[in-house]
């Protein structure tokens, strides 16, 4: 992992510095062909950067729709090959008529382009990594919720087939009406709790640790023969409350 981490950020300096030494033999050949044409000093030296700035505002774009799992638009990717292409011409245009001349001022706008799409593309791989690990913390908890209603439907119990899996509430003291219909609604927010995971929580708070503390998930987990995820849920809901008031 180390070795790894040090490979990736090896590569992204060596990028940085080969766009660097691009970038300004680059400048310097736009800087000569806009004086050529009779662009004032001042205006010569913008025109560089209105063609690399195009270069990197679209890999910009690019790179936020890489964040949001999106696929890159026409637009960006239209101007970043305007741009590439630009800048490619210009420093070709302020070369000598020769096919070396030509490489040779051709190179350091390749070069560039080069550096920067290998640099823009550990940022996207970066991000793409960034939003799969926020979407799978995201459904996990789904995930966890899902099994453990599949676990406790498949436990065999025959006291919780079908709608008389629903567990029941015991009522104290429920002398008025009033106290009736407070009693039929609690039943109500309680009536899907599988009878499993009511004696799953009883049990936990029966074999309390000397310290007082409650037995880890997967203790809990392994008395009831299920897994350590349906443990830990068992023990997180139950000093969340759920369970209270549910009978055994």
């Amino acid at each position: 992992m180390e070795s790894s981490r040090w490979s990736r950020w090896i590569t992204i300096l060596a990028v940085l510095l080969l766009a660097v030494i691009a970038a300004v033999v680059s400048y310097a050949h736009m800087f000569d062909l806009a004086q050529r044409h009779g662009e004032p000093r001042w205006r010569a030296a913008l025109f560089p950067l209105s063609v690399d700035g195009m270069i990197v505002a679209s890999s910009m774009a690019l790179l936020a729709d890489a964040r949001h799992g999106r696929r890159g638009g026409v637009l960006p990717w239209t101007l970043l090959i305007l741009g590439s292409v630009a800048s490619l011409a210009a420093n070709v245009a302020v070369a000598d008529p020769t096919v070396w001349s030509r490489v040779i001022h051709a190179w350091p706008s390749f070069a560039l382009m080069g550096a920067y799409e290998l640099l823009m593309r550990e940022f996207r791989i970066d991000a793409e990594g960034a939003r799969i690990a926020i979407a799978s913390d995201e459904q996990s908890p789904a995930a966890e919720r899902s099994e453990l209603a599949h676990t406790s439907e498949a436990d065999g119990d025959p006291a919780h087939e079908g709608r008389e899996g629903r567990a029941r509430l015991r009522v104290v003291g429920a002398r008025s009406e009033e106290a009736d219909g407070v009693a039929i609604e609690v039943a109500g927010s309680f009536e899907a709790v599988p009878q499993v995971q009511v004696e799953a929580w009883c049990w936990a708070l029966d074999n309390r640790r000397e310290d007082g503390s409650l037995p880890s998930g997967r203790e809990i987990a392994a008395r009831f023969d299920h897994k350590e995820r349906w443990g830990r849920l068992i023990k997180q809901w139950g000093q969340q409350g759920r369970f209270d008031g549910v009978a055994v």
